[in-house]
């Protein structure tokens, strides 16, 4: 499978990579980090030169691209800074199950305030106590008259307080298997009933809210299902599928900017009169993590072209994320101990690198999800 890319996609990175160059301005995202504030004035420019949306229908201000062009401006934004980069690229949040499966209307009220960079999205879907799964959620929402009314809570809501409108997945029929027994909601933050509870401190992506969303008897019209009754499993499944390759994409870029940043250091750090450069053993280390960010890289294009080509496999997804996220890890880990004392202190702008590899290998699903994912695949079913 060639991936060489074609000029529009070669524009498209460079156009991301000269942005961040000009407006990840680091003394300001240092800032923004330590106050757990979302990069508000970067993510309206970024919005206004059409980063955000990207992969949106023409119709609803996005670009009509692909996830392969998403994933393109993941890694350019996350090497440049991967906590900016992962604030950008999870700005649109949720947006993706309204796109595939909401109505006109709600698409057309909802999509381009995303895309133009006027509002922010989220998916609440999971719950306390449920891990990475969605089949044993309690949050309802029951059919009154003209309306629906949500009781629940919804917890680790990426985005949970910044969002303009959330997309919560609710039981509305209990008596049914979980496959069957869900629905999906399109909920403004403004309406009444609804508690957000910030989350805290967390140890990485610190620009991206989290938090815990309490439902209750929020009333929302009939029209804000999206799609049907009793689809809201397969479609936050299907979702979930296309989000963890842009996470991919967001661990992808955090390994290849540790990587940039040892490399730079290596080269002008010297060390018993010479550049330790030259030192074999810290050649080999670098060496090593540039086969981590390529074997990555491979993995993460692979099943963003696939997806794009309709060929969608959850075990691939769940290979390109591991991939990566484990490059991001022991890239940046490495890096760290490239630099030294030095790269244990903030303002070196290395260490930042490592916090939110780990909070992106957590961020979607974790390892043993992803592994035993991988491993029914690779197995396949047995017998006895």
């Amino acid at each position: 499978m060639d991936f060489e890319l074609t000029k529009s996609q070669k524009q498209i990175q460079k156009a991301a990579k000269d942005f961040a160059k000009g407006e990840f301005d680091k003394e300001t995202l240092l800032t923004l980090e330590k106050e757990n504030c979302f990069p508000l004035s970067i993510w309206e420019k970024a919005s206004d030169l059409g980063f955000v949306g990207i992969h949106f229908d023409d119709e609803f201000s996005g670009a009509g691209l692909g996830l392969f062009e998403n994933v393109l401006l993941a890694e350019a934004f996350c090497a440049k800074d991967s906590s900016a980069g992962a604030a950008l690229m999870l700005a649109s949040h949720g947006s993706e199950m309204l796109l595939r499966f909401g109505s006109k209307a709600l698409k057309e009220t909802f999509l381009p305030r995303v895309a133009e960079g006027e509002m922010i999205s989220s998916g609440a879907l999971g719950e306390a106590g449920t891990g990475y799964g969605v089949a044993t959620i309690a949050t309802t929402a029951l059919a009154q008259k003209d309306q629906w009314i949500i009781n629940g809570e919804k917890a680790w809501v990426t985005n949970g307080g910044d969002a303009g409108f959330y997309l919560v997945l609710c039981v509305t029929d209990p008596d049914v298997a979980p496959e069957k027994a869900m629905g999906l909601f399109l909920v403004e933050k403004e309406t009444p009933g609804i508690t957000v509870t910030d989350s805290g401190r967390k140890l990485g992506c610190c620009m991206v809210k989290t938090a815990t969303l309490t439902f209750d008897n929020v009333r929302v019209p009939l029209s804000n299902l999206v799609g049907k009754k009793g689809d809201g499993f397969a479609q936050v499944e299907g979702f979930l599928n296309e989000q963890r390759i842009v996470t991919a994409g967001i661990a992808l870029g955090t390994a290849q900017g540790a990587l940039e940043r040892a490399v730079a250091y290596v080269r002008e750090r010297e060390q018993f009169g010479r550049k330790i450069a030259r030192f074999e053993a810290l050649r080999h280390k670098i060496a090593t993590m540039a086969i981590q960010v390529d074997l990555a890289r491979l993995a993460t294009y692979r099943a963003a072209s696939n997806f794009d080509r309709g060929k969608i496999s959850q075990a691939e997804t769940h290979m390109a994320l591991e991939a990566a996220a484990a490059a991001a890890e022991a890239v940046a880990d490495a890096a760290i101990q490239l630099h030294g004392g030095a790269g244990y202190i903030t303002e070196t702008g290395v260490e930042h690198f490592y916090r939110d590899a780990k909070f992106i290998g957590i961020h979607d699903s974790n390892q043993g999800l992803r592994l035993g994912s991988i491993a029914n695949h690779v197995i396949g079913k047995l017998k006895g």
